[in-house]
């Protein structure tokens, strides 16, 4: 029988690269990283038998941690823009990938996220940018994490959204001086969003950066991604999260009981309903709502 291991496998998907390694219950990896490129286009199947290629040389684990590039609701694939536009809307990546890897407990969220619990410090409003083939960001309150949010695909100017604007395509085709002065404008942009106590920085082109950091702001580890499914599994509100799987049924509100029209009794009491006052046909033969009483026609001509 095979020993237990506390050890973790970390996988980070990314657009450009998949990348894998052991790592210990404290971020410590054991041994060598793994890393293949991202095939283009990557259905989910296809990224599943790839990520299970690329881990099967690595030694023994006992859980699994998945950064994902794309939003994630309840162990299921809502967008994976950066892979492939058909097959991943409901995908349940958690469940299939932790089935082919031998039915290990698996933590799956977003990439941004699980880079921004590698970096994070637990205190205050903790904002992380990953700055790779897009613009991811995740968002922390002491430590816990905060909804989802895809800034990524929202307008920063009237015709870009940030991963236009700061983006891979965007640094090669502007170069890297107009992408800094880019990626200061939405460090301010988040600043103003979310006054933010500190912003970490991730991903693989944070070695572009080279404009003068405030001293809120730093740069972080590009393995920040594996580091980080070691704190995925410490996350204290991990359950609470939009990410984490169903552990149940969802439970329908109770119907709203329907009048019974053909009696006239009311649902709720049992008793008759009050009939309205019914419309009085003229001379014409259309029907006129009910005139004034006797009494009140007196009362008005006095």
């Amino acid at each position: 029988m095979a020993k237990e291991t506390s050890d973790i496998l970390a996988i980070d998907i990314g657009g450009t690269g998949l990348k894998a390694a052991i790592i210990d219950p404290s971020g410590q990896m054991q041994g060598e990283r793994v890393r293949v490129a991202t095939p283009h286009p990557c259905p989910p199947d296809l990224l599943v038998e790839t990520l299970a290629e690329l881990v099967a040389s690595l030694p023994a684990y006992g859980r699994i941690s998945v950064g994902f590039p794309g939003l994630v609701r309840h162990g299921r694939i809502l967008t994976a823009p950066h892979l492939s536009p058909d097959g991943w809307a409901g995908f349940p990546l958690g469940q299939k990938l932790a089935a082919r890897l031998g039915n290990k407990p698996i933590r799956l969220i977003n990439d941004a996220e699980v880079q921004g619990l590698g970096l994070i410090k637990g205190k205050g409003i903790e904002l992380a940018l990953t700055l790779g083939t897009g613009a991811g960001t995740a968002v922390f309150r002491d430590g816990e994490l905060m909804p989802h949010m895809e800034l990524a695909h929202h307008p920063i100017t009237r015709s870009k959204t940030y991963d236009d604007y700061i983006g891979e395509a965007a640094r090669e085709k502007i170069g890297n001086k107009r992408w800094n002065k880019r990626l200061k404008h939405v460090i301010d942009v988040l600043f103003v969003l979310f006054h933010y106590d500190h912003l970490y920085l991730g991903g693989g082109n944070t070695k572009h950066v080279k404009l003068a950091l405030p001293a809120n702001v730093t740069l972080g580890s590009n393995d920040a991604g594996l580091d980080g499914g070691a704190a995925l599994w410490r996350l204290k509100n991990f359950h609470e999260s939009e990410e984490a799987p169903e552990t149940s049924p969802r439970v329908e509100a109770p119907a709203k009981a329907k009048t019974k029209a053909k009696t006239g009794m009311t649902a709720r009491t049992g008793t008759a309903a009050k009939a309205s006052t019914p419309a009085r046909a003229g001379a014409s033969g259309r029907a006129k709502p009910a005139g004034k009483t006797a009494l009140a026609r007196k009362k008005a001509k006095a």
